[in-house]
């Protein structure tokens, strides 16, 4: 690839696996609250037990042990319960292990860096591809310092996982950290408290096909009755029969619910989770289930027609629409979100932005192509030192809630959704697609050329634009270069690679190694942003 990164292959995103819709509970009693967070209270203190069992066991734990803490738990609740609160023990227990190991993988990539950067002498400039020294003496020292404090941190968690274990908190240890920082988040510690304890509250069961409305547990019939079943502690407190307890409320889901009344009705299995938002005061059940994978377009349909190439940002989607040949068409596209605010707030926003974007591509019956970003280890402050506008720049990109809505919404409408590679998309994008497509009435941006570089990837095409052979006498016959390199060429995205032999007064001495060079083969020695085209004197390449 001449010093290029092979370029991974473009490909159509399947659609998701699983769909979850929520909607408040409406016109609960005082004694309906007072029930559900008893029996929340209850369930959590067991599930707390629970996984306590589970890390204990680490990577010795097996199917009779796990057997084992289900019969516990069936004695205190019912057997339903106690298969809700093992499998959830299950999944906690997976779900620490996945972030321990990319807690290893941060620490070895920040160890890497400051090694390098410690060997390096102070002052000295980096590259693109590897960082420079440090600075100073000083942040050379406290470098050095955090090296160490690095190292014994890799040693420890590797120790942890060698051995099987996790560091988990029920409720989460951002709320326990909160803890200890009352007055910066203006909060009381009663406030507190009833937060902490709605967060370690369990009122989760899974589905079961074939059972009346597909779940025994947390029961919601088609006309929208709500019942959960108690445990045997709490039996006292049931209202109606086989030990259940009814509550006021009635469930009605506006998003989805045909789907959920078509799933209910036929008894297939549908999962429920009842939680409090305590500082709204509010209810909340989440219904979900899982869906049979969809068959996804191929890469070749998906092309058929052009498609629209989208280029993420922190503040806007920026789009453009192109053709089947991979020539932009009309004007670009830009989607803007705020990202100020609440999660809620800004997950609107995201979602409000997508709408936009995916019914436009429904009117014209397009593929959306887009990057498959993933910045996990590019907000490393080991890897960008004191760039912490930069670093908070990409930690604030929504890619993975972005990616996700994308492929869920886009399924619902049956849009194909291509990633490809993101490598230099942006800058090829600004190099050979910003100027050409910039007219006195319209001002292309960086962002809407790297959405040509986007979509023109997805299609097949290369990035880069090629300038046209010289007529035959005064070249080396014909084959030099093409216009556009066909899409099944070896390397395309690539420099090309430099042909010795005998040169000719065509060519001045010390030219030729910028054969592979399409910015240095220019008379001003100005990159070709910078609006300068002129043909040099061709290097002799066949």
């Amino acid at each position: 690839m001449g010093g290029l990164r092979e370029l991974a292959a473009s490909f159509v995103v399947p659609g998701p696996s699983g769909v979850a819709i929520r909607t408040r509970l409406k016109h609960l009693t005082a004694g309906d609250e007072k029930v559900l967070r008893l029996v929340g209270d209850l369930l959590g203190t067991l599930a707390s037990r629970d996984l306590k069992a589970r890390c204990s066991a680490g990577l010795e734990h097996d199917t009779k042990q796990w057997a084992q803490r289900k019969r516990t738990l069936s004695e205190q609740s019912s057997s339903r319960w106690a298969g809700s609160i093992t499998k959830a023990s299950h999944d906690q227990w997976a779900l620490a292990r996945r972030g321990q190991l990319a807690h290893i993988q941060s620490l070895q990539a920040g160890i890497e860096t400051i090694a390098h950067r410690l060997s390096v002498p102070v002052g000295e400039k980096g590259s693109k591809q590897a960082p420079g020294g440090y600075r100073s003496t000083r942040e050379w020292h406290a470098k050095r310092l955090r090296l160490c404090v690095l190292e014994d941190r890799l040693q420890a968690v590797r120790a942890d996982r060698e051995a099987g274990v996790v560091r988990v908190v029920r409720g989460g240890k951002r709320l326990l950290n909160t803890r200890h920082h009352l007055q910066e988040v203006q909060l009381s510690e009663e406030q507190w408290r009833l937060r902490w304890q709605a967060g370690r509250r369990f009122l989760a069961a899974d589905g079961e096909s074939g059972k009346r409305f597909g779940n025994e547990t947390i029961r919601v019939t088609p006309g929208g009755e709500f019942s959960i079943k108690v445990p045997a502690p709490l039996a006292h407190l049931a209202n109606a029969p086989h030990g259940r307890y009814v509550l006021a409320a009635r469930v009605s889901f506006a998003h989805r619910g045909e789907q959920w009344a078509d799933r209910v009705a036929a008894n297939r299995a549908v999962a429920y989770r009842i939680h409090e938002d305590v500082s709204r005061g509010r209810w909340y059940v989440t219904a979900s289930w899982t869906i049979p994978a969809v068959q996804t377009v191929p890469l070749e349909a998906a092309r058929t027609g052009g498609l629209i190439g989208v280029d993420t940002n922190a503040d806007h989607l920026a789009a453009w629409r192109l053709d089947a040949h991979g020539n932009p068409t009309g004007n670009p596209r830009r989607f803007d979100y705020d990202l100020s605010g609440t999660a809620a707030h800004r997950d609107a926003q995201v979602r409000h932005a997508l709408i936009r974007l995916l019914h436009w591509a429904e009117r014209h019956h397009l593929a959306i192509a887009v990057e498959d970003l993933d910045f996990t280890a590019e907000t490393t402050r080991e890897k960008h030192g004191r760039r912490k506008r930069f670093r908070n720049l990409i930690s604030g990109m929504p890619t993975g809630r972005l990616r996700a809505r994308l492929v869920s919404m886009a399924a619902e409408l049956g849009i194909p959704v291509v990633a490809v590679d993101p490598a230099y998309t942006s800058k090829w994008g600004a190099q050979h697609w910003q100027k050409h497509l910039t007219t006195k009435d319209r001002k292309t941006t960086r962002h809407d050329a790297a959405a040509v570089a986007i979509g023109r990837r997805a299609l097949g095409h290369p990035i880069r634009r090629r300038t046209a052979p010289p007529p035959h006498d005064r070249s080396d016959r014909a084959g030099h270069r093409t216009v556009q390199a066909e899409p099944g060429t070896p390397g395309r995205e690539g420099n090309r690679p430099r042909i010795p032999g005998p040169r000719t007064r065509s060519v001045r001495a010390g030219r030729g190694e910028n054969a592979v060079d399409q910015n240095a083969q220019h008379r001003s020695g100005r990159s070709a942003e910078h609006g300068f085209w002129g043909q040099d004197s061709l290097p002799l390449s066949l």
